[in-house]
């Protein structure tokens, strides 16, 4: 086939343009943070954590992964998110009381901690059956900050039942959850009752239970209250009682041993969904924050044992893994890996050094170009396709 003259010159003006992002991308590459990647062949795909089984990737002296029975489980560092290694991270199951913690990242920032309110019979009601309670009860008065103990210490649905109820109802609260969960990057979890308690449809993982307990840290409230072993609660008739977090690695109760460093979160359990937990603990300035769903094997205190050697290996594999993933992957318009900000800091936007999305400078730069190019064909050869 013989190519017209026309068409010779919409190959040279593609083909130009081409060449002229190709020269801009190096340049616009180098803007931004000036955080060096590492080498190509050290960076994980972005579905790896989608794939099923275990995932990890040792450098030389590497500790070997611990076998655990849980059907899903992820370690990471709540500093860059750097996902460590992961089991099944995507594997989406019912959460149990783990839920709470997106439920808290949602509510705590709307609901100042000094306001009191007294409960009405008709915001305790739809408790599901068997939930566990901390002890609200009606016509008492509370401030906020005890009502968040409850849910964080005794994992209390009628706190939580209140509590939605002063953010704009049950429903409103479950769909300001689940959009909490989107833009956080979650996008395993489905809401359908706040509380965590066993409902239809209502499922998350370990990625986004990671990514609720690293987002939690950061904010104050949250990470008072979730490191928080007891507290008082005013009872029926005026007084108060105490009242023990029943995250066993914190505390160290039933015979479980308290982990060195642990700094909280959440853990939960129901029939249907098992033991889960998040936990996160801070040693010699870095902090782990690891996501256990179901062990299959083992009593109840399995969870707490498995999060514990979770831990252990984290802090040993320091600097000696590649990251498999990172928290920070699915969250819209953040940068990725390396290029995140510590847990207690802002997260940083993809903007180049002069305030510019990238984006737009090479496209913008492109499109001058091409536009020189096409003016000079046109001139010279009348008009031709755009690139």
């Amino acid at each position: 086939m013989t190519i017209g003259f026309a068409s010779r010159a919409a190959v040279s003006t593609g083909a130009l343009c081409t060449a002229g992002l190709l020269a801009l991308a190096p340049a616009a590459a180098t803007t931004g943070t000036g955080i060096d990647p590492g080498p190509r062949a050290t960076a994980a795909p972005a579905s790896l954590l989608y794939r099923h089984g275990t995932h990890v990737r040792p450098r030389p002296g590497a500790p070997e992964v611990p076998d655990l029975s849980a059907l899903s489980w992820l370690v990471a560092d709540a500093g860059t998110g750097d996902v460590l290694a992961a089991h099944d991270a995507h594997r989406r199951l019912p959460p149990a009381s783990t839920l709470k913690t997106l439920f808290a990242l949602t509510v705590v920032p709307v609901l100042p901690a000094g306001i009191r309110h007294r409960v009405s019979e008709k915001e305790l009601a739809g408790i599901g059956t068997g939930s566990s309670l901390v002890g609200v009860a009606e016509n008492r008065a509370y401030r906020v900050s005890d009502l968040w103990n409850g849910v964080f210490l005794n994992s209390g649905n009628d706190a939580v039942r209140v509590l939605a109820a002063l953010s704009g109802g049950w429903r409103a609260t479950a769909e300001r959850m689940q959009e909490e969960a989107r833009a956080l990057g979650a996008r395993d979890t489905r809401v359908k009752s706040p509380d965590g308690y066993d409902a239809p449809g209502q499922v998350s993982s370990a990625y986004d239970l990671a990514v609720f307990g690293r987002a939690g840290l950061r904010n104050p409230e949250f990470a008072r209250y979730c490191a928080r072993a007891a507290a008082r609660f005013p009872d029926r008739d005026g007084g108060f009682y105490v009242i023990r977090n029943t995250n066993r690695l914190l505390t160290g109760a039933d015979g479980v041993e308290p982990y060195r460093g642990l700094i909280g979160i959440k853990n939960g359990y129901t029939s249907h969904a098992g033991h889960t937990l998040v936990a996160a603990a801070r040693r010699g300035g870095r902090t782990l924050v690891v996501s256990v769903m179901n062990p299959r094997s083992g009593g109840g205190h399995t969870v707490y044992e498995e999060a514990r050697s979770l831990l252990d290996w984290g802090f040993d594999a320091t600097g000696r893994v590649h990251p498999v993933g990172s928290l920070d992957a699915l969250r819209p318009g953040l940068l990725r890996g390396p290029q995140a900000q510590s847990a207690t800091a802002p997260v940083a936007h993809g903007d180049s050094a002069s305030g510019a999305p990238v984006s737009w400078t090479i496209a913008g730069a492109a499109l001058l170009g091409g536009a020189g190019v096409s003016l000079f064909l046109r001139v010279k050869w009348g008009p031709v396709p755009s690139c």
